[in-house]
């Protein structure tokens, strides 16, 4: 395996159309979670006109649900939600600047057209790894939507957050590239 490639914050579309998919990647810098409900409430004040709780401009969003922290923890387990769950937001959102998602599971073609369209790249993290991940998050600050609890819109501050570039901004999806040798064509 290659080694990680490291990126900080804010993550530009230039820094994205750098990675290639199967790239292993540590996020240092501040990244910004949100869940369905988010997705669904900000999509719903774009609608309307009203401002969203954050600038999503060359942010990365980590699609998430934490468990609560543990005294003196700033998160408790910290893994990723399935990804498809918010693909019916994603295009719009992507028109808001974010340039990153990080989450797990592959993406429908409207997704990936938008992210060709806008420069973004999808990382996946590493299921079964939440606590692992949870270390290199040292800060946890809810900046929108506090009343979803744990799907709320969220600042982490991170250091060395382990992902993988799965479709990278020019759609080359690591899930069919990894598998192609191993399948009988």
């Amino acid at each position: 395996m290659s080694e990680s490639i490291r990126i900080t914050t804010p993550f530009t579309e230039e820094m994205s159309r750098k990675l290639k998919a199967g790239d292993s990647v540590l996020i240092t810098g501040t990244i910004i979670s949100a869940r369905d409900a988010a997705h669904k409430a900000m999509t719903e004040a774009l609608a309307k006109g009203e401002p969203l709780p954050v600038d999503w401009h060359d942010q990365i969003v980590y699609y998430l649900g934490p468990t609560p922290a543990k005294p003196g923890d700033p998160i408790g387990s910290c893994g990723p939600t399935t990804s498809g769950r918010m693909d019916a937001y994603t295009p719009m959102m992507l028109e808001q600047g974010i340039k990153g998602m990080v989450g797990k599971g592959s993406r429908s073609k409207e997704v990936v057209e938008s992210m060709k369209k806008n420069g973004v790249t999808y990382f996946a993290a590493v299921g079964g790894a939440a606590a692992l991940i949870a270390k290199s998050v040292k800060k946890y600050e809810v900046v929108g939507y506090p009343e979803l609890g744990p799907e709320a819109v969220a600042k982490l501050t991170v250091e060395d957050f382990p992902c993988i570039v799965v479709i990278d901004s020019e759609g080359n999806d690591f899930y069919e590239i990894g598998q192609k040798p191993y399948r009988k064509e």
